[in-house]
């Protein structure tokens, strides 16, 4: 591991579950909900201010158009009708982000959309076009050696690499489905020495017992995960004790 190693703890925010006060404080940068999945304007503008007043970089957090399920369910749309629902998403955010003088930072799809653009390149070329069409420059999050990652590199999109400190992984680096009881890591510990492995080792082990290199910048606690502030608090003095800063 280099001397100087620096990390961003990120989380989804603005989906109703209202913890975005205690979470905040621990963030550097947030993803929100911008009307897709969850999310309205008021929630929104909420969001936007508490980011401001903690200085944590904002991010736009699209979703197939799809309260009903949560944004977790693969929606069939033409890539025509996916951009223009991305996109309207994105200047819903935009809005609240001018009217509070606040900027955009970077995007990152939710949920079915996420997974989908990291195996399909129909999804991630559509992410990407739409982030081509932001006038100033936008970071994407997006996983290590995705579909979507590789083609915004590119395509001359600035992106950030993403893992998660609360999921289990499959040794392909997919997520382990959420329909599986193993897939949400709930212990602090365990969580803390999950992220430890993939900044010092640049490795993530994974739900079998293998270890499998994988790459990460950024590293998210969803907000709707169990004890997600102890998480947040324990993760950042863990991090904090092995030197590695968080900005």
């Amino acid at each position: 591991m280099n001397e100087f190693v620096s990390v961003d703890i990120n989380a989804d925010v603005g989906e109703g579950i209202g913890n975005e006060p205690e979470l905040m404080p621990f963030l550097t940068s947030c993803s929100i909900a911008c009307g897709g999945h969850a999310g309205d304007l008021q929630t929104m503008t909420n969001v936007v201010q508490l980011a401001k007043s903690h200085k944590v970089k904002i991010g736009a957090h699209p979703s197939f158009p799809d309260l009903e399920n949560f944004g977790r369910e693969i929606m069939e749309m033409s890539a025509a009708d996916l951009y223009t629902s991305i996109k309207h998403q994105i200047r819903l955010l935009q809005t609240v982000l001018h009217n509070e003088h606040a900027q955009l930072h970077h995007i990152k799809p939710h949920g079915a959309l996420y997974n989908l653009a990291n195996r399909d390149e129909k999804t991630a070329r559509v992410i990407v076009e739409v982030i081509k069409s932001i006038a100033s420059p936008i970071k994407l999050y997006a996983p290590y050696n995705s579909v979507v990652a590789n083609l915004a590199a590119n395509e001359g999109v600035t992106v950030k690499f993403e893992a998660f400190a609360d999921r289990n992984y499959n040794e392909d680096l997919t997520l382990v489905s959420r329909a599986n009881k193993n897939a949400v890591l709930e212990s602090e510990k365990e969580i803390l020495n999950h992220v430890l492995n993939m900044v010092k080792h640049q490795k993530v082990r994974t739900v079998n017992g293998t270890q499998v290199a994988i790459k990460a910048s950024t590293f998210c606690v969803h907000s709707d995960t169990k004890n997600a502030l102890n998480i947040l608090r324990h993760l950042t003095s863990g991090l904090h004790e092995n030197h590695i800063k968080i900005q």
